[in-house]
C-alpha cells in the first residue's frame, strides 16, 4: 500500500484530511497514532475549517519538516533547502490539483461553521479529499525517497 492509499483509508475512516496525510507516514516520524492524530487535528479544514491551505497540504508539509528540517535555528543553508522543498511539493501539489487553498478545491461545498459534518456517503461524493489526501501523502513519498526528478 502507498502512503498516498494510507492517507485516503485514513480519511475515510474519519481522521481529517491533515490528520490522514500526516499518519500514513506514522512508522517514519516515531509519532504513535493518538499523538500525531493531536498533532495534526487542528490543521484540518483549511485551519480549522476555516477553509485556508488544504489541510492534507499542512499534512504533507508537517511530515517533510519534521523528516527533513535541521533543528538548529541558525542554519540558513537547511532552512533554505527546506523551504525549496515544501514549496516544490506544494507547487506540485497545486499543479495536479488547481490549487493549494481549501476554499478553492471544494468550491461549492459549504464550510458550515467549526462543526465538522458527519462523514455519509453524501459527504464524501460531494468533496475531492480522500483523492487531495492521496495526492499529497503520494508527493512527500516521492519528495522524501528522493525521488523528484533531480
Amino acid at each position: 500500500m502507498t502512503r498516498g492509499e494510507k492517507a485516503k483509508e485514513l480519511f475515510e475512516q474519519g481522521y481529517n484530511c491533515s490528520q490522514a496525510v500526516f499518519l500514513a507516514f506514522e512508522d517514519k516520524t516515531g509519532f504513535d497514532r493518538e499523538t500525531g492524530a493531536r498533532l495534526a487535528a487542528g490543521f484540518g479544514g483549511g485551519f480549522g475549517r476555516m477553509r485556508e491551505i488544504c489541510g492534507a497540504v499542512s499534512g504533507m508539509t508537517a511530515v517533510l519538516s519534521f523528516l527533513s528540517a535541521s533543528a538548529d535555528p541558525n542554519d540558513r543553508q537547511a532552512k533554505a533547502d527546506l523551504y525549496a522543498l515544501i514549496q516544490k511539493a506544494i507547487g506540485e501539489f497545486k499543479a495536479e490539483n488547481g490549487s493549494y487553498i481549501c476554499r478553492e478545491l471544494l468550491a461549492g461545498v459549504s464550510s458550515g461553521g467549526p462543526v465538522p459534518e458527519e462523514r455519509s456517503a453524501a459527504f464524501y461524493k460531494k468533496r475531492p479529499c480522500s483523492e487531495l489526501c492521496r495526492c499529497a501523502a503520494d508527493i512527500a513519498e516521492k519528495y522524501l525517497s528522493g525521488d523528484n526528478n533531480e
